[in-house]
């Protein structure tokens, strides 16, 4: 393997300074509301050092998804492999992670609806190879988990995948935290009961 020269070093270095920034501020503040330069002081570079790396802010927006899709990989790796947990107990570890990333301020915020930034993480492979991969992963556990009837046979596999991806920017975890009468898991427990067990109590 060819060693990586200091020069190289030095830039991959302030790359992933850049992105751990842009997914900070996302996080804290949303896409629409985060700028370059913000990013640029941030870090502590020029504005025009930044965009050496970078040219949008879409592209800045579509780095943090790129990493925290990456994480989720590693993240359900392990599951895929252990034969001993059941689909739904692997979905709701994968929920579980979701939430605990964004209580950590660590899950990126992007809104739903931007043609521009929509069509730049269209247009991105990485992204949307991470993605692809991940939606397969976990859409094989939702209908597996559908087929042992763990999970609601009558909804389209695509209804359950989209609603666990929603609870990686779930308002509701944001609510409850600031509001300080519930510890962070007790939080995460009661969205877990929401999103498994729903909202109608025990059958009489």
């Amino acid at each position: 393997m060819a060693r990586i020269s200091f020069k190289e070093q030095v830039l991959r270095a302030r790359e992933d300074a850049i992105v751990t920034s842009v997914n900070r501020l996302l996080a804290e503040k949303g896409f629409d509301v985060m700028t370059v330069d913000e990013v640029a002081a941030d870090v502590g570079i020029a504005k025009a050092s930044l965009y050496k790396h970078f040219t949008s802010k879409e592209e800045l927006a579509a780095a943090a998804m790129i990493r925290v899709l990456q994480r989720a990989l590693d993240f359900t790796a392990p599951l895929a492999a252990d034969a001993t947990r059941s689909p739904v107990d692997k979905l709701r570890a994968v929920a579980r992670w979701t939430m605990e990333v964004q209580l950590a301020g660590e899950m990126p915020s992007l809104p739903s609806q931007n043609s521009t930034l929509r069509q730049a993480l269209i247009g991105n492979r990485e992204y949307m190879d991470r993605l692809i991969t991940l939606s397969d992963r976990l859409g094989e556990w939702i209908v597996a988990a559908q087929s042992a009837g763990d999970l609601n046979p009558g909804l389209p596999p695509e209804v359950v995948l989209y609603t666990l991806f929603a609870r990686a920017c779930d308002p509701v975890l944001g609510f409850l935290k600031a509001g300080g009468q519930h510890t962070d898991e007790q939080i995460i427990q009661y969205l877990l009961s929401t999103c498994f067990d729903g909202l109608r109590g025990p059958a009489h």
